[in-house]
């Protein structure tokens, strides 16, 4: 590994004195067999590994010399599991013969591999690239607009194992550690072990996308991948509504209506702990101990001490911060109590449990035809929608936007046959109530 770009002080020479140790310890783990080593994978093994870059100039430097590019593998690390606010804290990206680790710590927001990234004539690859597009649009503000998923493309290809791990073994038999998969990567300095995992899970990126394109072009999918790959351009998280995340917590339905005003005041209080503290909401206090809280109504530190899996800092440090939350939600008046907003309402005929499970027979016929999971070629709610909408031709089915062209394409002649015996069914009703002597 090299490294690129200057830190200052105790850091400085702590940084010196680890690129020492990773030029030694830095290493590839591949596994060849007779029948599977692939040479190209295997003489990368063996090249320089990665750059690490951790200035302005170097990341500027590095810009440069990749601006010919056109197709870029990009990965980032952040540390959900152990912040509260989720933020960028490596990027990773490979070329076809540069591979570098991005440390944006000390740098900020690179704007020049920002507007690289950008550009809609070079071709983005992640594997798995919802999150990624999240942090990126979040921390950075870039909008990636042309896109190669290869976990998106395994699926589409029929893959039962599609992580990134499974996909480097079956390609390329290379086995990756997992170790550092929940590491917490807002730690500094980062070691050697957790450098060298974050580089590898952009190194074969570029060569796996050339290996599952070519499978896509093979079996005729690859106007599929597109068109899934253009659905994730726009990627971000949507705006909450504020006080309204009480009611994403899972178990959050099954309380009363009080019961929940005591959760309403037990989530902010926690999230506000979590914030100054910047860690997991979790680590604070778990998910099922505030719905604990908010059934029983704990009115004594004692009694919080009884509660299964309290944690005994939070205990001793803010039980009576959490008294007093549960004692505003008992305070709400029965007319304010909070409640679930009604979902949109769509009339719902006697037939459409029958029609969904037709089309579901359906659906399932095609995906054992196509060697594709069945939740892959077409999931339970877009089925509804073709339920909902009832279409009597293949030209009426294409009208339904919930699904996507290629699923349309593949599953419109078999969805309209397995509706007819229902619309005949709905048909002869309405004669029948049509000709009946107390109808209106």
């Amino acid at each position: 590994m090299e490294r690129c770009g200057l830190a200052s002080g105790s850091q400085s020479r702590a940084v010196d004195e680890r690129v020492t140790r990773w030029r030694d310890a830095l290493h590839y783990r591949v596994a060849r067999s007779d029948n599977r080593a692939r040479t190209s994978v295997a003489d990368r093994a063996n090249a320089p590994s990665f750059v690490y870059l951790d200035s302005v100039s170097a990341v500027e430097k590095l810009t440069t010399a990749i601006a010919g590019a056109r197709e870029i593998a990009l990965d980032t690390e952040g540390a959900s599991f152990h912040r509260f606010v989720d933020r960028i804290y490596l990027l990773q990206l490979s070329t076809r013969d540069t591979h570098a680790v991005i440390d944006p710590l000390p740098i900020g927001r690179p704007a020049g591999l920002g507007a690289l990234l950008e550009d809609p004539s070079v071709e983005v690859v992640f594997h798995d690239a919802d999150y990624d597009l999240r942090l990126l649009e979040q921390d950075y503000g870039w909008k990636i607009r042309h896109i190669f998923d290869t976990r998106i493309a395994a699926q589409l290809l029929g893959y039962t194992a599609f992580g990134l791990a499974a996909l480097l073994e079956r390609f390329f038999s290379v086995k990756l550690d997992k170790k550092h998969q929940r590491a917490d990567w807002s730690m500094r300095p980062l070691t050697a072990d957790m450098l060298d995992y974050a580089a590898q899970d952009t190194r074969y990126l570029l060569e796996l996308k050339d290996r599952m394109s070519a499978e896509l072009e093979r079996m005729g999918r690859m106007a599929w991948a597109r068109e899934e790959f253009a659905l994730l351009e726009g990627t971000r998280w949507a705006d909450e509504e504020p006080g309204m995340g009480f009611l994403k917590l899972k178990g959050a339905r099954d309380l009363n209506r009080r019961e929940l005003a005591v959760l309403r005041e037990l989530v902010p209080w926690r999230d506000g702990v979590a914030r100054q503290l910047d860690r997991a909401t979790f680590r604070v206090i778990g998910n099922e101990q505030l719905l604990e809280i908010a059934r029983t109504h704990p009115s004594t530190r004692d009694a919080l001490a009884k509660l299964k899996g309290m944690p005994r800092g939070i205990l001793d440090q803010r039980g009576g911060e959490l008294l007093d939350a549960v004692t505003r939600g008992l305070a709400v008046p029965e007319s304010e109590l909070p409640r679930f907003p009604k979902a949109a309402r769509w009339d719902r005929d006697a037939d459409f449990d029958a029609r969904v499970s037709a089309l579901k027979t359906a659906r399932d016929h095609a995906a054992k035809r196509l060697t594709l999971d069945a939740g892959v070629l077409c999931s339970r709610d877009r089925m509804e929608a073709v339920a909902r909408r009832n279409p009597s031709s293949v030209e009426e089915l294409l009208e339904v936007t919930e699904l996507r062209r290629w699923q349309a394409n593949e599953l419109a002649e078999a969805f309209v046959a397995a509706l007819e015996p229902h619309r005949q069914k709905t048909a002869l009703k309405a004669a029948v109530t049509e000709n009946s002597p107390y109808s209106d």
